[in-house]
């Protein structure tokens, strides 16, 4: 296995990532590997679609960094103003239009080579030591309605009934490297249309693991190093969008996390880029009234509006207060005391 490189073969041999190589920083630009040992986050089992043999989906290759071959799909996918007609299942926690994807270190969104993809949880899965990857297309009366009621409870002035969907699941997957087969992920990209509008609803179930030993991740825990992303690439460069906890060792914890107050479930429309349940700052994610300031000057207070908008007004830290860092902002806090 060499670096990895987007649409690129694997080969026997994987070597880490080195920081020169496209080591990740959080926003703020400090590195955040993580450490210690995590219980992960559990989101509720309910949460993911029907998947697997009994519903007729079919299954990834079982290899490293591998993907499904290139699958025609019946309905155009709209993907931000691009339409699709075909789509891979990759692996390494990726569902990419145009070409596979065996990069199993996340690069920073938006990508410098243009790709268009889906990433529920990019990260270095290998399948052959532990876990599945289904995926199927559907046109199932029973699936749609489920979709169309969620998707119509989250975005409710649209009357959105779903033509089609696809489900692809990534099930008690383990990660490269990974000598505790009890450590292994689930989670679940769905994609929807009804021939006008498009969605994807990303799902998390028991999220145990952030990173493989080549990404410089710890052998036993799946913790540190350069820790998964989650989101999607449109492949235009203005529009992606990175869950909040990407890249950092937070990521852990995305099967609580939510912007429809579903812990573990993420829903987006993505023909045109709307996000319910708060605002998009950059590439960053802010629930309604959130109150925070977006640099380490703490010179402008910004406040997420009830109509999806930001807005910011001169209000530095008062006298009382120092700036600090939480999340991807900062906020004007009680400075800590000492003992």
């Amino acid at each position: 296995r060499g670096e990895g490189g987007r649409g690129g073969s694997s080969t026997e041999g994987k070597r880490p990532h080195g920081v020169g190589e496209g080591r990740i920083s959080d926003t703020r630009g400090t590195l955040l590997p993580a450490q210690g040992v995590s219980t992960g986050s559990q989101g509720s089992a309910n949460i993911l679609y029907p998947y697997g043999e009994s519903q007729g989906d079919k299954i990834t290759p079982v290899r490293d960094d591998g993907a499904s071959p290139e699958i025609p799909i019946s309905f155009e996918f709209g993907f931000f103003h691009k339409k699709y007609r075909s789509l891979n299942v990759n692996n390494n926690g990726v569902v990419s239009f145009g070409k596979a994807v065996s990069q199993y270190t996340p690069d920073a969104f938006p990508l410098a080579d243009g790709s268009a993809f889906v990433a529920p949880y990019w990260g270095d899965v290998n399948n052959v030591l532990g876990g599945k990857v289904y995926y199927r297309e559907s046109t199932s009366q029973d699936l749609l309605q489920k979709v169309s009621k969620d998707i119509n409870l989250y975005f409710p002035k649209m009357q959105y009934t779903a033509r089609w969907a696809f489900v692809a699941t990534w099930d008690k997957v383990a990660f490269f490297g990974s000598k505790n087969k009890d450590i292994t992920n689930t989670f679940q990209a769905v994609l929807t249309t009804d021939g006008k509008y498009s969605y994807i609803i990303l799902n998390y179930g028991n999220i145990q693991w952030t990173t493989g030993t080549a990404s410089k991740g710890n052998a036993m825990t799946g913790l540190g190093g350069i820790p998964a992303q989650a989101g999607f690439n449109s492949g235009d460069k203005t529009h992606y969008f990175n869950i909040p906890g990407s890249r950092t060792a937070k990521v852990i914890n995305i099967a609580s996390t939510s912007n429809v107050n579903v812990p573990g479930r993420w829903v987006f429309r993505v023909d045109t880029f709307t996000v319910p349940g708060g605002c998009v700052v950059g590439v960053n994610f802010a629930k309604f009234e959130e109150v925070f300031w977006k640099d380490n000057t703490c010179e402008e207070k910004c406040v997420c509006q009830a109509d999806g908008e930001h807005k910011c007004t001169p209000s530095p830290c008062s006298i009382s207060q120092v700036c600090k860092p939480s999340s991807w902002y900062f906020i004007c806090s009680a400075p800590d005391s000492c003992i």
